[in-house]
C-alpha cells in the first residue's frame, strides 16, 4: 500500500469535495517551483477543508499570498524571542515553502531541497511553540502520521473520540443554545447520552473533563453533517453549526432532544449566519 492509498484508507475523502478545479500550473509558475505530485493529488481528492479540526493543505490562493510572507513573519517572532530559523524561507537557495497548517498557527513546510525530484522534499513543521519538528515521508505519509498522533494523544487523555475524520470547507450558521436545567433532571452523562440518542447516528469527536467537574463533548451527526459541542464549560449550553438551510431541521431535532435531556432553553444566540430561531424565553 501506498503512503498515498494509506491515507485515502485512514480518512476517505469527502464523496463532495470543495475547490477540487484548482488550477495548480499557475501555483506552480507563480512560485517558479513544481509541486509534489502527491500533493496535488491530495488536493484534488479531499478539496479545501481540515482533518480532525487540526490540519488542513493550503489553497492555491493561500499557497500563492502565503509564500513567502507567513513564514517570514514567523522568522521575525523567532527573532524577536533571541532565537533564528535553522532554514532559509524560499526563494533563497533550499529555502521553506508553505503548504499546509494547524489549527493554532503552526506551519507546515517543505525544505526545497535537494536539487531535483519534488517528491524527495522533506517536510519541516514550525510549531507555535517555535520548535522544528522533521516528520518522516511525504505529504501523504506526514498527514498519516500527525492524523494517527492527535488522535492518540487524545485517547490517552481519557477523550471520546471515534475514527478520523476530514470536513470540507463550509460557511456554516452557529447558533449557541444556552440551557436551563428542570427539576428532576438526570446528571450530565445522562443528558449527554439522551442528547446523542435523540440525534443518533453520532460520531464523537472529543471531549474534556475539567479539575472542577466542568465538561465538554463534541460530536457530529445528520451524516456530519451537524457539528455540536455539549457542555457545561461555559455555561450550560449546546453549540451548533450546521448548512445554511437546515435551520427548521436543526431546530425541531435539537429542541426534542433537549426537552428529552430535562432541560429547557432560556436563550439563543445566532453567532453567525442567519438562523431561524423561535424566541424561546
Amino acid at each position: 500500500m501506498t503512503e498515498l492509498e494509506r491515507l485515502f484508507a485512514l480518512v476517505p475523502p469527502p464523496a463532495a469535495p470543495i475547490d477540487t478545479d484548482a488550477d495548480w500550473t499557475r501555483v506552480e509558475d507563480a512560485l517558479g517551483l513544481i509541486l509534489p505530485r502527491e500533493f496535488t493529488e491530495i488536493a484534488r481528492r479531499y478539496g479545501r477543508g481540515a482533518f480532525c479540526d487540526e490540519f488542513s493543505c493550503c489553497a492555491p490562493e493561500e499557497m500563492i499570498k502565503e509564500n513567502p510572507g507567513r513564514l517570514e513573519d514567523l522568522q521575525l517572532i523567532l527573532g524577536d524571542a533571541g532565537a533564528d530559523s535553522p532554514h532559509p524561507v524560499y526563494p533563497e537557495p533550499g529555502g521553506l515553502v508553505l503548504w499546509g497548517s494547524d489549527s493554532i498557527g503552526g506551519a507546515l513546510c517543505w525544505l526545497t531541497e535537494p536539487a531535483g525530484s519534488p517528491e524527495r522534499w522533506k517536510t519541516v513543521y514550525w510549531t507555535r511553540d517555535d520548535e522544528f519538528e522533521y516528520p518522516e515521508g511525504g505529504v501523504a505519509a506526514v498527514l498519516t502520521g500527525l492524523i494517527e498522533d492527535l488522535l492518540a494523544r487524545k485517547r490517552e487523555n481519557g477523550a471520546d473520540v471515534d475514527g478520523p475524520w476530514f470536513d470540507p470547507y463550509r460557511k456554516d450558521v452557529h447558533v449557541y443554545l444556552q440551557l436551563a436545567e428542570a427539576e428532576g433532571a438526570p446528571p450530565y452523562e445522562e443528558r449527554l447520552r439522551i442528547l446523542r440518542e435523540n440525534l443518533a447516528p453520532t460520531s464523537a469527536r472529543g471531549s474534556f473533563k475539567g479539575a472542577d467537574g466542568a465538561r465538554q463533548d463534541h460530536f457530529a451527526a445528520a451524516g456530519d453533517q451537524w457539528r455540536l459541542t455539549y457542555e457545561t464549560a461555559y455555561g450550560h449550553q449546546i453549540r451548533v453549526a450546521y448548512p445554511p438551510g437546515e435551520d427548521t431541521r436543526v431546530r425541531n431535532a435539537l429542541l426534542a432532544a433537549i426537552d428529552a435531556m430535562g432541560c429547557r432553553v432560556k436563550g439563543v444566540l445566532p453567532v453567525h449566519g442567519t438562523a431561524h430561531w423561535p424566541q424561546l424565553e
